[in-house]
């Protein structure tokens, strides 16, 4: 038993290391296009859900609704995305990706993928679907456990790539 439990752990902490380093590599990736992986992960979401609510973005990202509003100031300050009003509840603001926001959502989307491939280099594609099946499951069983109370979207995580 303490074989298997010293496993476990370190399957454990391969996991944290393994998305630890993925995230510093994509923060250098993401450096030069002058964007931050919590924008990326705003645009990416736009760019298959253009003009959201801000609430229901905020909600849908699992991000408090400052948090949120404080990426989408500095997203417009750049010229990448818009608010705008409801065309029915002048109270709610929509967000917009502009077309300069659009451009880089597929600069992004470039650059992620060379460095996807390069991360993923000498890996079979039999062993790779086995990892994904695996950790699939690892994440319905944590859902399970927080009692499903959190809505997952099984979306193209490698276009929404913010991880």
């Amino acid at each position: 038993m303490s074989t298997d439990l010293n496993w476990k752990l370190r399957l454990g902490f391969l996991v944290h290391d393994v998305s630890r380093l993925r995230r510093n590599v994509t923060d250098r990736v993401l450096k030069p296009l002058n964007v931050t992986r919590s924008q990326w992960w705003v645009l990416a979401f736009l760019s298959r859900r253009d003009g959201m609510p801000q609430v229901a973005l905020a909600e849908e990202l699992d991000l408090g609704k400052v948090a949120l509003g404080g990426l989408i100031d500095r997203l417009e300050a750049n010229g990448l995305v818009e608010r705008r009003a409801d065309l029915t509840d002048r109270r709610v603001k929509r967000v917009f990706l502009t077309k300069v926001g659009t451009k880089l959502i597929k600069d992004i989307r470039n650059s992620v993928a060379e460095t996807e491939h390069d991360i993923l280099l000498g890996i079979d594609e039999a062993d790779l679907q086995v990892m994904v099946k695996a950790l699939r499951a690892m994440k319905e069983n944590l859902l399970e456990l927080l009692g499903g109370d959190r809505v997952e979207h099984e979306e193209d995580d490698t276009s929404a790539g913010a991880s």
